[in-house]
């Protein structure tokens, strides 16, 4: 059977030297500096779609959204609206609307469970309530992406958290990842990592392609493709 057709998808996380995207207490990671924040833009910039879980929401309060003139000049020259869908992922969706997300001038999706829709259908807070598909217990990430290309996007940026990421790793969606390896040391168990879940063993691990690493103060910015199952890196695009 033909694969579905689906967005390409890129992670782009800031971690510290030590693997963690947040300290143990799950505090706003804000510890990336100006030129990581540009490097982030600049990469929802390219994006159709925005997703991150309800535990990075509720962490910042607020999103990612394209203010540099030169990056708003870009999206209208390749026919993109001013900002992309910035994707809410939570089961239960329960947020509070007080969060400056609710604010910005950003269109905003929220992906649920089936049975929580109703909730939010009428809310003028988001302009789509999608109820997710299972497989198991879990989102069936791959009719999701298939659904998000049927919906017009393109391209997704996901921003976190590691439990987010470890099921589109599973799922094998993911063709880009963007790291930025920040100059601190955060440590604790409790404090999340890029990728969270059950892991993965290390024979059937999910394979990377270095791209580029560029050394810019202490930070190193790295950038990843996945390799096929079949082994050659699949191509950027």
């Amino acid at each position: 059977m033909a694969a579905q057709l689906r967005p390409h998808t890129t992670v782009v996380l800031a971690m510290s030297a030590d693997g963690k995207i947040a300290d143990a207490a799950r505090s706003p990671a804000r510890f990336g500096s100006e030129r990581d924040r540009q490097h982030l833009e600049a990469q929802v910039a390219l994006a159709d779609g925005v997703i991150f879980g309800a535990g990075t929401l509720r962490a910042y309060g607020t999103t990612m959204s394209v203010r540099d003139p030169a990056l708003l000049g870009d999206r209208a020259q390749r026919g993109q609206p001013p900002q992309p869908v910035q994707i809410v992922v939570s089961r239960r969706a329960v947020f509070d609307p007080q969060w400056r997300f609710f604010r910005q001038p950003v269109p905003r999706w929220l992906l649920t469970e089936a049975h929580q829709r109703d909730r939010w259908r009428s809310s003028p807070d988001f302009a789509e309530v999608l109820g997710a598909p299972l497989a198991g217990a879990d989102f069936d990430w791959a009719a999701i992406w298939a659904d998000f290309y049927r919906r017009g996007l393109s391209r997704i940026a996901v921003l976190g958290g590691g439990e987010l990421v470890a099921s589109l790793a599973a799922a094998d969606l993911i063709d880009e990842l963007h790291l930025t390896l920040c100059p601190l040391l955060l440590g604790g168990a409790a404090a999340p990592t890029p990728l969270e879940g059950s892991g993965f063993a290390a024979a059937h691990a999910p394979q990377l392609q270095l791209l580029s690493a560029e050394v810019v103060g202490d930070e190193v910015f790295l950038h990843y493709r996945r390799r096929s199952p079949e082994g050659p890196a699949r191509p950027a695009s």
